[in-house]
């Protein structure tokens, strides 16, 4: 008699695979039907290969952090440093996140990986979607790490070409079969260059798709930046213009206000005034301290090491500050998992809870802000300040205030001018909250919460449109 799947066993997770179909890897996901028959008609219907565009292909590396002020600069002065986090599923690049290298660096121990206008850059290192690739804008120059190659085509048309192709979810698929690696899966370069290309496709579709996605981007972003308007004008706050003029640059501090701090930056007369503005708002004002149990952070363990896992069923999710986007929420899609005794031993102090604070202390992410709103238990590392409120305020609105301009003064304030900005646990108690009533938080933090839902309707409603015609494309490629 024939063996019969169990109902309540998903069909398509069984498969068997002949001895002769073997291709030297033995892991069951690399012969999923499924992707092998879409890497099928993708070969028989290619009539070359990535490398076939490639007249150049290189990647990077990371300067050490602990050598900051030889490799790192800020954005005024430095060469835009791109990361994965910089590439976008529709071609572009994003600079939201964006760290920035010496020209010394660039030119020096950087020099290979050299980004110019119209280069193709491919992810090819990393949990999550594989080989995401982007286009470098116009007059752009910068440098990559190890994380992504660049391609230098004949011109910026053929990158564009290859990336709309590459960011095609049955492409991804294929890139992410080759790709070997546990905790950090990485495409090698033959893999990379191997990938089939399928030429002549008209892709014009998903160009117009792109362009009202950016329409409706762009629909939200002015949605969220009159949160910060409201929050000013509920709290009759009014902050004082940033002055640039050298007048304004050139100040004196007596030694008994300078506060532990004896930078110029900390010191400028524009964050004075700031700050004593806020006590001229409709309500008082409290440091953060005074309003929280616990302030703390984490530790990274040591990479490839022993406290990782790839059971995300069994892991504990290991949030890093990378993990909290701009507008607040918590990205469980590139989350790292670290193993339950490690959870509750060494990192046992950093556990995070439902509605704990998260802010970023450390680098280009600095002063985001997310609310842990999961159930299931998780850590943090070094770069992130857990913080857990008293009762008798609304977490959300203290949120709310922190990513305002209110918020920001004090980090900005507070972080030190150098190549990697950090901002310590002791300086992170000392942020400025004015606190209204109770009922005046909660409703502050709902009339947010809407325009925040309104910005990401239109931001989710700009996706699906590209995601159906990169559907409609692969429908058309592979005939049905």
């Amino acid at each position: 008699m024939m063996y019969q799947v169990p109902k309540h066993i998903d069909r398509n997770k069984i498969f068997i695979v002949k001895r002769s179909e073997i291709e030297g890897r033995l892991e069951p996901e690399f012969y999923k039907p499924s992707i092998v028959e879409i890497e099928h008609i993708i070969r028989k219907k290619s009539t070359k290969k990535l490398r076939d565009f490639a007249l150049y292909i290189a990647g990077g590396a990371t300067p050490k952090k602990t050598e900051g002020d030889k490799y790192y600069s800020d954005k005024e002065n430095g060469i835009p440093f791109l990361r994965v986090q910089n590439l976008c599923q529709d071609g572009s690049v994003l600079f939201d996140d964006c760290v920035y290298i010496t020209k010394e660096a660039h030119e020096g121990m950087l020099r290979r990986s050299q980004v110019e206008e119209g280069d193709l850059l491919v992810k090819i290192t990393g949990v999550g979607r594989m080989a995401i690739a982007s286009v470098a804008p116009k007059g752009f120059v910068g440098n990559t790490n190890q994380h992504m190659i660049v391609i230098k085509t004949k011109n910026k048309e053929i990158s564009k070409y290859l990336a709309h192709y590459l960011n095609l979810d049955m492409i991804e698929k294929i890139a992410s079969r080759h790709s070997t690696g546990g905790t950090r899966p990485a495409l090698d370069y033959p893999s990379v260059k191997a990938i089939p290309i399928i030429e002549r496709i008209d892709f014009s579709h998903i160009e117009r798709a792109i362009k009202l996605k950016k329409q409706k981007e762009s629909e939200a972003q002015q949605l969220l930046e009159s949160i910060d308007t409201y929050i000013l004008n509920e709290l009759g706050i009014t902050l004082p213009e940033i002055k640039t003029d050298l007048k304004s640059r050139i100040f004196l501090v007596n030694r008994n206000k300078l506060e532990g701090r004896f930078d110029p930056y900390y010191s400028q007369k524009h964050f004075v005034d700031a700050f004593s503005s806020l006590y001229l708002g409709k309500y008082p004002v409290f440091p953060l301290k005074s309003l929280s149990i616990l302030i703390t952070s984490g530790i990274t363990p040591k990479s490839g090491g022993d406290a990782y896992t790839e059971n995300k069923e069994l892991g504990i999710p290991f949030v890093r500050s990378g993990n909290i986007d701009i507008n607040g929420d918590l990205n469980f899609n590139e989350l790292l998992y670290i193993k339950p005794e490690i959870h509750n031993t060494i990192m046992k102090s950093s556990q995070v809870k439902p509605n704990d604070l998260m802010i970023a202390i450390v680098g280009a992410t600095i002063g985001q802000v997310g609310i842990y709103l999961d159930k299931r238990d998780a850590n943090i590392n070094q770069a992130i300040a857990l913080v857990r409120l008293k009762d008798g305020n609304d977490i959300h609105y203290i949120k709310e205030v922190i990513k305002s301009s209110i918020g920001q003064l004090s980090l900005n304030r507070l972080k030190r001018p150098v190549a990697r900005a950090n901002i310590n646990l002791e300086e992170i108690s000392t942020i400025l909250v004015p606190l209204p009533p109770l009922v005046k938080q909660h409703k502050i933090a709902s009339h947010i919460y809407t325009i925040r839902q309104r910005a990401k309707t239109l931001q989710e409603e700009g996706k699906a449109i590209v995601e159906n015609a990169k559907k409609e494309i692969e429908q058309m490629i592979i005939g049905k």
